[in-house]
């Protein structure tokens, strides 16, 4: 496997031969499964724990494992029985398939690898940036289905949709459609996206995050250039002028001769987003300029927030650099009902609106809680959130305490540690001692069992309130124990 952030050569999807992947629940590499068995590739993978990711697979024919064993991946005398083993950058070297595979001289790719096979004869889109990658990456894939063109997508959570009779249910977040577009969600945290070619790239924003694998801004900004840099002859950069990260990798990327389309809300931008209005049915402005033409359109949404906004603008430039004409681009976008995980209503006991969002970074949050503040109307804003990595609340423990200061009342639970060892110095109370006193007057508690924590929250609610769970962690579990705490009264 080449390192993360090292380009690697892309092989054609025929030539991977069997396919096993590491950690296939996994919302990644979950999607490159299902697209290589779309594909028609022979695939099976193991992942520690059992999950509904996993029944989704199972239904969709693809063998899998509960539990890592080197047996899955070579015979009893050490005899390759697949040709290719994918991972993620979260599988550790020490995992025993992983280990096996090395030992018997099996290809091994990392998930971006196979995401790049996948992507060689389809017109690209890679929607990368710090924050909305899922979100953008869906409204693309809903409006190019809105506007009758069935792009195949890999995005990593699952995209509600509305049925004919109007009903919302979740499909998976990996789809091979009948066009010749792929629309992927691109993760910049590890390097790996310089994987990709693409025909458009769309960045949301480059705010530094992922310093643990970075270590300095400069360096976070210079992948992103070389991800720019990455794009097929011809191939356009779609990116947000608000955002200050993105506007440096513009103005590098057009001094390098690529060719760019920015929009925002700042003057100058080429796709201008005016007259921007949200609340708790929705938000809308009117966007134009640039591939859009000069005639204002009206972009209506179904959910709320600035930050969906100039998202779903974005999905309409890049939908519309792939042929859709500007008014149906936009049209379509409205039918973007949401994805998992993003502001995603879990259910409602005793007059309390449960709600669970993957926010883990502190603009996340703040952007979140500024759409929810409308949503709770006369009820109060309360937050369950978990830390994610606590290299990442180390860094942004003062700006996590900002952000939180939006809610009236908040709980902290210890912090979802992912690829990273424990740090003793570094725990739910490193943000809630600079919270304390600061969030509306409310209460700010530490409460390091999560369960506990789910509790706790519960009790503070009462009858009108807007209860978030918040962190891309299991806080999402969570949900349910709120719940039935609010239903026991």
């Amino acid at each position: 496997m080449t390192a993360p952030g090292a380009v690697a050569p892309t092989l054609p999807v025929a030539e991977l031969g069997r396919v096993h992947l590491i950690g296939i629940g996994g919302a990644g590499v979950s999607v490159v499964a299902r697209l290589l068995a779309a594909r028609g590739i022979a695939v099976q993978g193991a992942d520690a724990v059992d999950g509904p990711t996993l029944a989704t697979l199972r239904a969709d024919g693809i063998r899998v494992w509960v539990g890592h064993d080197a047996a899955h991946v070579v015979a009893a005398d050490g005899t390759p029985t697949v040709d290719t083993v994918v991972v993620s950058s979260a599988v550790r070297e020490s995992n025993p398939e992983l280990a096996a595979a090395r030992a018997a001289g099996i290809r091994v790719l990392h998930r971006s690898q196979a995401l790049a096979s996948l992507m060689l004869g389809q017109r690209a889109v890679a929607v990368a940036g710090a924050h909305g990658k899922t979100t953008t990456s869906a409204m693309l894939a809903t409006t190019l289905r809105a506007a009758g063109v069935d792009a195949s997508f890999a995005i990593g959570g699952t995209v509600l949709v509305r049925d004919a009779a109007g009903a919302v249910t979740a499909v998976p977040g990996g789809h091979r459609g009948t066009a010749d577009i792929l629309v992927a969600e691109a993760d910049e945290s590890d390097g790996s996206f310089l994987n990709y070619a693409p025909t458009v790239a769309v960045v949301t924003n480059v705010e530094p995050d992922h310093l643990d694998h970075y270590g300095t801004r400069e360096a976070f900004d210079t992948a992103f250039v070389a991800f720019a840099a990455r794009l097929r002859p011809g191939g356009v950069l779609v990116a947000c002028a608000d955002d200050d990260g993105a506007a440096r990798l513009v103005a590098a990327h057009r001094a390098n001769g690529g060719i760019a389309v920015t929009y925002g809300t700042v003057p100058g931008a080429d796709v201008v987003v005016r007259d921007l209005v949200t609340g708790a049915d929705g938000a809308a402005a009117t966007v134009a300029g640039g591939p859009l033409g000069d005639d204002p359109l009206t972009l209506r949404l179904g959910v709320p927030g600035v930050h969906n906004v100039l998202n779903a603008t974005a999905a309409v430039i890049a939908a519309a650099r792939l042929g859709v004409p500007p008014a149906d681009a936009v049209a379509g976008a409205a039918a973007f009902v949401g994805t998992g995980r993003r502001f995603e209503l879990r259910g409602e006991v005793a007059g309390v609106r449960v709600v669970d969002d993957y926010a883990h970074h502190p603009t996340e949050i703040e952007a979140l809680l500024r759409a929810a503040r409308p949503v709770a109307g006369a009820g109060r804003l309360l937050v369950l959130f978990q830390p994610h990595l606590f290299s990442r609340t180390r860094i942004f423990a003062d700006r996590f305490a900002d952000a939180l200061a939006l809610a009236d009342d908040v709980v902290v639970t210890g912090i979802y540690a992912a690829r990273e060892d424990p740090d003793p110095a570094v725990d739910a109370r490193t943000i809630t001692d600079l919270l304390a006193g600061t969030a509306s007057g409310g209460r700010v508690e530490a409460v390091e069992d999560r369960e506990q924590a789910a509790r706790r929250i519960a009790e503070l609610a009462r009858p009108g309130d807007l209860l978030l769970t918040v962190g891309a962690g299991d806080v999402t579990a969570l949900a349910p124990v709120i719940l039935a705490h609010l239903a026991a009264g």
